[in-house]
C-alpha cells in the first residue's frame, strides 16, 4: 500500500510539473502577409506561412513562448507596437536609424540586397553586375533592380510586369541577365526547379540591408529573450533549415 500511494504521489506531482511547462505565454506577432516568401497567406490553409513565420516561430519558442500571427497593414506595424496591440513585429523590417528611433530590433536575422540570374553556360562570361555593361538585361518594372541595370553603362534594358515573364525573357535568350532582390530570384530558383535548373544565380550582392524583428521601444526583457532564442535556432542549424524550405541558394 505504501509504495502504491508513492507512485499515486508521485504521478500526481508529475501532472502538475507537466501541466505548468505547458502553460506557455503567447506573443502577438505582426506581420503583412503580402511579401512571399517571407510572409504571406496560404490559399489552401488560408494561414500565415513564410520564412519570417518560420524563424519567429522556432525562436519565440526557444524563448518559451507560443505565437499568434496577427494581419497589418505595413504602416500600421509600428504604431501597433506603441499601441501594445501587438508584441513583435516580424514582416521583413530593414534595420534602419529612423526606424530604431522607434522601435528596438533585435540582431539581424537576414541579409537582403540585389543580385542576379543569368544562364549557367554564361556564368563565367557574366560573374557581375559591370560584365553586363552593354548586354540586355530582364527586369521587373517599378523595382530597384531596374534602377541598377539602367546604371549599367551601354545597358539595354527590357522591363516587365512579372517576375516569371523576366526568366521566360532569360530562358530564351532575350536578355542576358535577370536583376532583382536576391529573396526573390532565390524563391523562383526553389519554386520552379524545372526552369532553373539551367540558370545560375550568381554569388554578387549589391546595396545589401538588414532584416530584423522589432518589439516596442525600452521592451529590453522581450528584446533580451528574443535574442538568445534567435542565438540558439542559430546554435542547432534550425535558421539554416528554414531557410532551405524556403530558397534555393
Amino acid at each position: 500500500m505504501l509504495i502504491k500511494k508513492i507512485l499515486i504521489t508521485c504521478c500526481a506531482a508529475a501532472s502538475l510539473l507537466g501541466g505548468a511547462a505547458q502553460a506557455r505565454d503567447t506573443l502577438r506577432v505582426g506581420t503583412e502577409p503580402t511579401f512571399a516568401p517571407f510572409e504571406f497567406m496560404d490559399t489552401k490553409t488560408r494561414e500565415f506561412v513564410g520564412y519570417d513565420i518560420d524563424l519567429i516561430r522556432a525562436v519565440a519558442d526557444k524563448a518559451g513562448y507560443d505565437i499568434e500571427v496577427v494581419n497589418m497593414g505595413f504602416d500600421a506595424l509600428i504604431p501597433g507596437l506603441a499601441a501594445g496591440s501587438v508584441d513583435v513585429v516580424a514582416a521583413g523590417m530593414t534595420i534602419t536609424p529612423e526606424r530604431a528611433e522607434r522601435v528596438d530590433f533585435t540582431k539581424p536575422y537576414y541579409t537582403v540586397g540585389l543580385s542576379m540570374i543569368v544562364k549557367k553556360e554564361d556564368a563565367g562570361r557574366f560573374p557581375d553586375f559591370k560584365s553586363l555593361a552593354n548586354q540586355p538585361i530582364g527586369v521587373q518594372i517599378g523595382t530597384t533592380g531596374a534602377d541598377k541595370a539602367r546604371g549599367i553603362p551601354g545597358a539595354r534594358v527590357q522591363t516587365f510586369n512579372g517576375t516569371n515573364e523576366a526568366f521566360m525573357a532569360l530562358t530564351v535568350g532575350h536578355v542576358s541577365a535577370v536583376i532583382h532582390d536576391r529573396p526573390v530570384l532565390s524563391y523562383f530558383m526553389k519554386m520552379q526547379p524545372r526552369a532553373a535548373k539551367n540558370m545560375k544565380l550568381q554569388p554578387v550582392l549589391e546595396d545589401s540591408q538588414q532584416y530584423g524583428f522589432a518589439v516596442r521601444k525600452g521592451n529590453a526583457a522581450l528584446l533580451e529573450k528574443l535574442n538568445k532564442g534567435l542565438d540558439a535556432v542559430r546554435a542547432e542549424g534550425l535558421d539554416k533549415k528554414i531557410h532551405d524550405k524556403w530558397f534555393a541558394q
